[in-house]
Parts: structure tokens; C-alpha cells; sequence
């Protein structure tokens, strides 16, 4: 069985992740329609249509990650930098690829 330390911000975060998906439906579709042309995509448009599944991708971490740096503006250094990482977690639990780009930012 594997504990989870309580979350300081869970609650908080996951009602981000519910507005992020309501509000972003559209970056999120067109990354979920643009990952199955790559998988779909003969050999030659392959490059092309990976290419556009990462603009895609690109383009909904840019607005997660605004989301997240809006709200961590209003927090002290160490607060905020606990919230990053909390926040980071849980995007890459919902959405793993955009997950692993926002992490790296």
C-alpha cells in the first residue's frame, strides 16, 4: 500500500485542472486529434505531423503554465515553489505529455 503525504494545495489545484479542462477544451482536443494523425501518418508525413502535434502540445502548456504562474505569483517564494511542484504532479498525472513539458519549464 503506498501513503501519500497530504497535499497542501490538492483541492486547489485539482478545481485549476477542472477550469484549465473546461476553458482549454479546444487546445486539449486538437492535442488528443493531432497525437492520433502522428500515429496515423504514413512514413513520409510522419516528420510534418509530429511537428504539429508538438505545436500543439506547445500551445495548451503555455496556457497551463500561465495558469500556474498567475496563481503562484500571489504566494511567497517558498510557498510558490511548493505549489509549482505540487501543480506539476498533478498535470502530469492528468495529462502526462503536457505534464512532462510544463516540469520542464
Amino acid at each position: 500500500m503506498i501513503f501519500r503525504r497530504p497535499s497542501r494545495f490538492g483541492d486547489l489545484i485539482d478545481r485549476q485542472l477542472d477550469v484549465f479542462s473546461h476553458d482549454e477544451a479546444v487546445l486539449l482536443s486538437d492535442c488528443r486529434e493531432r497525437e492520433q494523425a502522428y500515429g496515423r501518418a504514413p512514413r513520409e508525413d510522419a516528420e510534418e505531423a509530429y511537428g504539429d502535434y508538438v505545436d500543439a502540445v506547445d500551445a495548451a502548456v503555455d496556457a497551463l503554465e500561465a495558469m500556474r504562474d498567475t496563481f503562484a505569483r500571489t504566494l511567497d517564494e517558498d510557498t510558490a515553489e511548493a505549489y509549482e511542484a505540487e501543480f506539476n504532479r498533478a498535470a502530469r498525472r492528468r495529462w502526462p505529455a503536457l505534464g512532462e513539458e510544463l516540469a520542464e519549464r
